[in-house]
């Protein structure tokens, strides 16, 4: 069963009004969320994800909802490490913390734009070259074995976006200072750009290259563009506020890369399978499809990534317990 064309255009016209009705929300009042803000809505944006899952079992079966609940708990995993990057940008751009959550809901509407986009072009590179699934396999598999490094350092990723920062600045008169959450300002009787535009372009061009990870990977839960766009916009929609509500959990959350590191490695071998299952290339077992390469069922695929997410964040959590307890016990010695 095919999702109804009409649910689709539904559903996004209604998806478009939550997020316009956010950005005015954020607009109208830049402030510093609380936790429990946070968390009340982390939990909407959840209950809304899962809400529309349950709309897809009624109007498309429950093949479909379940390959967006599966595409979403992906993307919502993979995306907890933008949080890291998140929170350097900020740093780095010494952006004031109330007007944080205006650029993180204007970064992650660029990053829908531009993910669009990509998902589209994945979809034909799809549609057209089937193989492309050896080559999403491998380096998702690669990159896998890099996140799992030791060396690891989110601040090789702010390192691209050092480049942006110096081409914009090249072409643009940027001033020194923030003007509120205003994109132009005035010094000296000239109008300038102010430090948020490279805010809001950096944090949508990173975005887009974890999206260089994540999308090849939901494509291995479905093609079905729509499926991988809704998935993606429920991801997106509350890593705003998640955001604020871990802020400092993050650096406690060491283990989290490995975690991540097993759905990316998991994933990459499902590609690979599933390109061998349905193999047409030449030199591989003759052009034919190799029979005994399994397809793994979607259950699968949704168990691996809760299961890695929560034994990554657990162990992380236990860890950083015992190192507080430990430096207590320092100090009681002394």
């Amino acid at each position: 069963m095919d999702v109804p064309v009409w649910f689709e255009i539904t559903a996004l016209a209604v998806l478009l009004v939550i997020l316009t009705a956010d950005l005015l929300i954020v607009r109208w009042r830049p402030h510093i969320p609380s936790t429990r803000e946070s968390t009340l809505w982390v939990v909407f944006y959840v209950v809304l994800a899962l809400g529309f899952a349950g709309l897809l079992l009624a109007v498309a079966g429950p093949g479909h909802a379940g390959e967006f609940l599966t595409g979403w708990a992906l993307e919502y995993s993979l995306s907890i490490d933008n949080l890291f990057v998140f929170v350097l940008i900020m740093a780095q751009f010494a952006v004031p913390r109330r007007l944080q959550q205006e650029v993180l809901m204007v970064g992650i509407i660029i990053a829908l734009v531009l993910r669009g986009i990509f998902i589209l072009l994945g979809v034909a590179i799809i549609e057209n070259f089937a193989p492309v699934f050896y080559l999403f396999g491998a380096f998702l598999i690669w990159t896998a074995i890099r996140q799992a490094m030791p060396e690891k350092d989110h601040g090789d990723d702010t390192a691209k976006e050092n480049f942006v920062v110096r081409v914009v600045r090249r072409f643009l008169p940027v001033s020194e200072d923030y003007d509120d959450a205003k994109l132009r300002t005035v010094v000296g009787g000239k109008k300038v750009w102010t430090p948020m535009l490279i805010v809001f372009v950096t944090i949508g061009v990173t975005d887009l290259m974890f999206a260089i990870d994540s999308i090849p990977a939901i494509f291995s839960i479905t093609h079905n563009s729509f499926l991988v766009f809704t998935a993606n916009i429920f991801a997106l929609m509350g890593l705003r506020q998640l955001y604020f509500l871990l802020g400092n959990l993050l650096d406690r959350l060491r283990y989290l890369h490995y975690g991540i590191a097993v759905i990316l490695g998991f994933i990459g071998v499902k590609l690979v399978l599933h390109a061998m299952h349905e193999n047409s290339v030449p030199f591989v077992n003759g052009g034919k499809p190799i029979e005994w390469a399994p397809d793994v069922p979607i259950w699968l695929s949704l168990a691996v990534i809760v299961v890695s997410m929560l034994g990554a964040t657990g162990a992380s959590l236990i860890a950083s317990g015992r190192d507080k307890r430990r430096e207590r016990q320092a100090v009681t010695t002394r």
